[in-house]
């Protein structure tokens, strides 16, 4: 199986996949193909298992074998890098006071972060937007950025990427992804697949360019920067089978909201998806990528790609040399990974789509799953607006777009898009169309070439006088960095309570997330984005309806000033260069304020009692047991269906107002400007006080519970969770929490998890979990157990005093097994459950009894410096990739 390949004048030792699968590996999903070829690599006695039992999977599409899984290098951004770095520099200092060795405790892969979740639109529609938005990046988030800093000086392998550098997944895509990549191992040059885990769920987005990825939570990715596979059952497949083509004037935007709208009709659970057929070929790299960026919108844990010419002919676009892309090409080839548009693999289902099919597209006004036609949102909005609010001619009315923004990785990574809105924005210049002065526009690419390329076209300036000009270089609005409302919308909604709308092309429109006063949004690509700023209003025909009148006084309509594919291939043409990609990235790596910043050194990171960003979590210790067991427990929260990370653990703006605010304010920080919670997920005092209190949290338990509350079931008291959770610890009571359907969708976010671990809670019941928020909790040790598909949620009517029976003894439980749950009401009757546990592997089991992954790590870590067992740590320096 492991074979010579010589290229380029070297030679490597590859795994080789025709010999080891034989006839098989023709039938096989081109992401088996790459697991095969991992495990054959790295599984050592469990290579021989692991291959027969993904050659048995091509039988029936489905099997309960576990494979491990160890990718060649982990990607984070800085507000999920933070939680993990407090929780190292915790176990570093808990395992010296242990007498252990911290040193211990250092990456065994790569560790790559980008700094993309800070920078707010604070400044916008002018020149300086760029300059004064990084100024005020900095002066919120020093602190933060000189923790990240002492992680590069004290933790091997581990690379910051300083603001200014772009979104994590575009940085990823234009320099950092290798698609093939080389590696010595004691001794021995190595060829193989550039494999990744990245703790964001838009991870996959990669897969475009035939990357294997995926998105892992804080607590997964430490587990493998310490030397621990990914554990999971061979996947099962499903594949997706393009043909045709997309019509002119239909944009990959269009199509990613079609294909998620498709796939979240069907469970895809801790499911893989694959594309193939005829219709592959026709997408370019960028097509491809926006597409597999909505992987965790239609619930998969890929939307792979497999390597083609598209592959190749990208990385010789966005600067990576001939010799390597010529390295990409034979060696995908000679291991079978090379991508045929005629071939049929086994899939565990399939679905089908023709890509002339596709029409313009939206997705809202509340998840990124319900897809619209373009001109079809007033009809969207019209149940969620107030009765009898005042319209005022002139004046922000219901349905006014409050924020316009060209934002997120998902549509600025590929260029065609990006210049496909500043096509609209200077046809719309042609006819001295302006957006109204409530609407807030922006202009956030996901990488620093962007600026290059559309002031090459000339599109910059026409976006510019639109409004669109560049904030900043990170995630903004997407992830809920919008910066304050403008006044005219403020005072409306204070005023006359109106409903505002925001339309972005980001991947995510939850309610509260891109603004926590915002209930609807609307997905949309980069020029239909500029074109409903425009109109400044969803109330209307978007493909029929005048947007505006032009100079001389003539209604002004969408077609009138769409971009033909001709003209944005014209464009790209012109403005592309090959030489812009290495130049913006050198100079925004060589950024003099982060230079500047100073940061510790010493092995220990020196906690400051006095910080309110950065403070020593009391979870990263050697733990207090298992969570499993056989109790009775109260529920502390009852919640509904689609209940998001953005609803558990909020990423925006803090309110002074609020419990989180208090604390801060309390201690010094200043009322007006509090950062956002993804900036506090170092403190763990803030993140508690935020928890479920996003304002569309509805808390089953009573009708008049606000959020981020719960009533007390000894005193029926309503009482904030922080407080009632540390009622019920002194109590000596146990909590669990209950859910519908898709609990924890969204994002990556480890304090979804975290912050129900530190209310005491058990277990959390639901009808079905989103992948990595259940692997969040058993990284906590929380149990999901999932309830019986029959059982809804309201008709359990449970209340503050029914108490829940719950058996799950640590002996007894393993994956997916039955769990006996008892609801006792306090008249005496009874409901008998029987729920199922959420978990898929041994690895977890073992995570769940150590009472979570970090006591794990932690006592793996204190045996090796006693030197009792085999080190946590079991790859050699030399099977670390060489950068």
């Amino acid at each position: 199986m492991r074979t010579k390949f010589d290229i380029n004048g070297l030679s490597y030792d590859i795994i080789d996949l025709p010999a080891a699968a034989g006839a098989c590996l023709a039938r096989m999903p081109y992401v088996h193909r790459i697991l095969l070829e991992n495990v054959l690599r790295t599984g050592g006695d469990d290579a021989g298992r692991a291959k027969a039992a993904m050659i048995d999977w091509l039988e029936t599409g489905r099997s309960e074998v576990e494979i491990p899984f160890l990718p060649n290098r982990v990607l984070m951004h800085d507000t999920t890098c933070g939680p993990a770095l407090v929780d190292i520099a915790g176990m570093r200092s808990a395992l010296a006071e242990a007498g252990g060795d911290p040193a211990l405790l250092n990456p065994v892969v790569p560790v790559d972060v980008s700094t993309d979740h800070s920078v707010a639109v604070d400044v916008f529609a002018t020149p300086s937007a760029l300059i004064r938005n990084r100024a005020h990046e900095y002066e919120r988030n020093a602190e933060r950025y000189s923790f990240m800093k002492w992680a590069t000086k004290t933790l091997s392998d581990f690379r910051a990427h300083p603001p200014g550098t772009g979104i994590m997944h575009t940085l990823n895509l234009e320099r950092l992804a290798t698609v093939v990549t080389s590696q010595q191992r004691d001794g021995t040059l190595w060829a193989m697949p550039d494999t990744l885990i990245g703790t964001d769920s838009h991870t996959p987005m990669i897969n475009g360019i035939g990357v294997l990825a995926w998105g892992v939570g804080g607590l997964e990715a430490e587990s493998v920067f310490f030397g621990m596979p990914v554990a999971l059952r061979v996947p099962d497949v499903v594949g997706v089978r393009l043909t045709g083509a997309l019509k002119d004037g239909v944009l990959a935007t269009d199509l990613a909201l079609v294909v998620t709208h498709l796939l979240r009709q069907i469970d895809l659970q801790d499911k893989y998806v694959e594309f193939y057929g005829p219709g592959v070929s026709g997408l370019t790299a960028g097509d491809r990528s926006v597409i597999a960026n909505m992987t965790p919108e239609f619930g998969a844990n890929s939307g792979y790609f497999p390597v083609d010419r598209q592959s190749v002919d990208y990385l010789l676009k966005t600067g990576r040399t001939p010799a390597h892309a010529a390295f990409v090409e034979a060696y995908a080839r000679r291991v079978g990974i090379w991508f045929d548009p005629d071939a049929h693999p086994r899939y565990t289902a399939t679905l089908a789509l023709d890509l002339s099919s596709v029409e313009p597209s939206l997705a809202g006004p509340r998840r990124p799953q319900d897809r619209i036609a373009v001109s079809a949102t007033r009809k969207a909005i019209a149940g969620m607006k107030k009765q009898g609010a005042l319209s005022l001619e002139g004046e922000p009315n219901d349905g006014v777009v409050a924020i316009a923004a060209i934002t997120s990785c998902t549509n600025t990574s590929d260029p065609r898009l990006l210049i496909a809105a500043g096509l609209l924005a200077r046809k719309a210049n042609g006819f001295g169309l302006r957006p109204p002065h409530w609407v807030k526009t922006s202009t956030a690419p996901g990488s620093p070439t962007a600026e290059r390329y559309l002031a090459r076209a000339g599109l910059l300036a026409d976006l510019e006088a639109v409004g669109f000009g560049i904030v900043g270089y990170g995630c903004t609005t997407c992830i809920g960095n919008s910066g304050p409302l403008t006044s005219p919308v403020a005072k409306a909604m204070a005023e006359r309570d109106i409903l505002p709308v925001a339309v972005l092309s980001g991947n995510r429109n939850f309610p509260g997330r891109v603004h926590p006063q915002l209930e609807a949004g609307f997905l949309a690509s980069p020029p239909m984005v500029v074109a409903f700023a425009l109109a400044g209003t969803v109330e209307l025909d978007i493909m029929n309806d005048p947007l505006g009148v032009s100079a001389a006084g003539a209604p002004v309509t969408l077609s009138m000033i769409w971009p033909t594919a001709a003209e944005i291939d014209a464009a790209a043409e012109m403005a592309s260069r090959i030489e812009d990609f290495a130049p913006a990235y050198d100079a925004a790596e060589a950024s003099k304020a982060w230079k500047d910043l100073p940061a510790p050194t010493t092995m220990l990171f020196p906690w400051d009692e006095k910080s309110t960003y950065i403070r020593r979590p009391p979870f990263a210790g050697f733990g207090n047991g298992t969570r499993l067991g056989t109790y009775d427990a109260h529920p502390i929260l009852v919640l509904g269906d689609d209940i998001t990370t953005d609803h558990i653990s909020p990423a925006g703006a803090i309110p002074a107002q609020s419990d989180a605010g208090r604390y801060l304010v309390e201690r010094g920080e200043n009322p007006l400007d509090l950062n956002v919670f993804s900036s506090r997920r170092g403190n763990w005092e803030v993140m508690i006080r935020g928890l479920f209190t996003n304002r569309s949290v509805r808390n089953l338990l009573a009708s008049d519970i606000p959020p981020g509350s719960t009533m007390h079931a000894g005193t029926g008291q309503v009482l904030s969770l922080w407080d009632a959770a540390r009622r019920y610890g002194a109590e000596k009571r146990s909590v669990v929490v209950v859910a519908g359907e898709r609990y924890g969708m969204g994002s990556s976010r480890d304090w979804a998890a975290k912050g129900v671990a530190l209310l005491g809670v058990r277990a959390v019941l639901a009808k079905s979990f989103e992948r990595i928020h259940r692997w969040n909790l058993i990284g906590m040790g929380v149990l999901p157990l999932r309830l019986p598909q029959n059982v809804e949620i309201e008709q359990l009517a449970l209340t503050a005093r029914d108490v829940i029976t719950i058996s799950a003894d640590p002996a007894a439980v393993s994956p997916r097994c039955a769990v006996s749950v008892t609801v006792n009401r306090p008249d005496g009757a009874s409901i008998s459950l029987e729920t199922s546990a959420a978990i898929e592997t041994s690895a977890e089991i073992a995570i769940l009894r150590a009472g979570g992954v970090l006591p794990l790590i932690l006592e793996r870590s204190h045996r090796s410096s006693e030197n009792v067992s085999a080190p946590v740590v079991p790859c050699t320096e030399g099977e670390r990739r060489t950068r």
